[in-house]
Formats: C-alpha cells, structure tokens, sequence
C-alpha cells in the first residue's frame, strides 16, 4: 500500500490491500480519463453529473458554460469526484465470488476558478491535446469571446486516494474442482475508425487511428 492517506475521509477501509495513495498512480489514472463523475450538494440535493477532463501540474480541471449550475455549485462548496477504469471482468467459478479489474480514483476538495486568459488558453490547448495529441496546433484557438464565455475549473489532487484491483480468480478451494470456466476476459476503451464530417473525407487525420481494411 504505497504512501499513507491524506485525509481520514480518503483512507480506503474496505480492501486496503488495494489502495494507492502515491502521486504516480494517481496522477497516470487521471490521465488516462477523459470523463470523471462529480458528486456535489446544490439547493439541499446531492447530484452526481459526468463531465470531460483533464490534468496539468498538480490539478485536475474541468470546464463549463458561464452559467453553468454545476461550476457555480462546486466553486461554493466541497465535492468527490471520481474516475475508474474497468479493465476486466474476473468470471469465478463461482457467483458469489465473480469480481472486476479495475483502477479508480476519488479525489476530495473544492474547486478555484482560474480566470486570467492566457492560463484558460493553455490550458484550452492542454484539453485539446489530452483527447487529440497534435490537434490543438492544427484547429482554430478559441476567441477571446469563447474563452469569456467558458468557466475553466481545477481541483487540487492533494485529497486523492487511488484503489486497483488487478488479481485473477479467487475461488474458494471447495469450488475448484467444479467443471466450470472460470478467468479474467480483459476489457478496454479502444477507438474505432473516424467517421470524417462532410468534406473532409479523405484528408489526413493526425493523432487518428487508420481503419483496418479487411
């Protein structure tokens, strides 16, 4: 179990085998996220609303419409958001002892937002290169007014506990001899072939997976 727990709200009780408090870890599951699920308190409810991400230096950000309820709430009070990656589904030979590969992040805090326009630039351009390397060279920056009109949000990952299952099967030893298949079917996020936008069919796609003919 790398590293201690920041916080007694992070420290991880149930299967503690499994948590990470490390920066490494935690900083390479946030990076390989596109999505995160923030969890929040607004006007005596409790959501939990899905929104893009990505990480620079010590935060992870977020973005959102300058009216956004979801950026006003969470720059008001504190929040969880979370990240997980389901990397395999481990079949038992067993129900009971059916479990999944996984890692996953939770990170405690509150939001700043960041308003100076040359940092929500970069860091525009840092969004961009997350979901497409190469591509923020390639398009057209944000105006002045789009960059006005986008609140730009980061968390410090300073509150973060990580959590990784990466085990195969653990049956019970009475339940080994039973004639049924039992392993590990790997599981991942993978890109297919782009589908171009009207007039763009046979332009070069950098950072793009090629389709595989046959």
């Amino acid at each position: 179990m790398p590293g201690q727990p920041p916080s007694p709200r992070t420290e991880i009780r149930r299967k503690p085998q499994r948590a990470h408090y490390d920066r490494a870890t935690i900083e390479a599951i946030v990076d390989a996220a596109l999505i995160c699920q923030v969890a929040f308190s607004h006007e005596g409810s409790v959501h939990c609303l899905p929104t893009a991400c990505w990480r620079s230096g010590d935060h992870l950000y977020i973005h959102g419409a300058a009216n956004s309820r979801m950026a006003a709430a969470l720059l008001a009070g504190e929040c969880c958001v979370c990240i997980a990656h389901l990397d395999g589904l481990v079949l038992a030979r067993s129900a009971f002892h059916h479990s999944m590969n996984f890692r996953s992040v939770a990170i405690y805090g509150r939001f700043e937002e960041v308003t100076d326009p040359a940092v929500k630039a970069a860091e525009f351009a840092a969004f961009v290169e997350h979901v497409s390397p190469g591509r923020a060279a390639r398009v057209r920056p944000p105006s002045a007014a789009e960059t006005a009109g986008t609140r730009l949000l980061r968390l410090p990952l300073r509150e973060a506990a990580a959590k990784i299952r990466t085990d195969g099967v653990i049956d019970a030893e009475d339940d080994l001899a039973l004639p049924v298949w039992a392993g590990v079917v790997p599981l991942g996020l993978r890109a297919g072939c782009p589908e171009p936008d009207a007039g763009c069919a046979g332009m070069e796609q950098p950072g793009l997976p090629a389709c595989v003919a046959g």
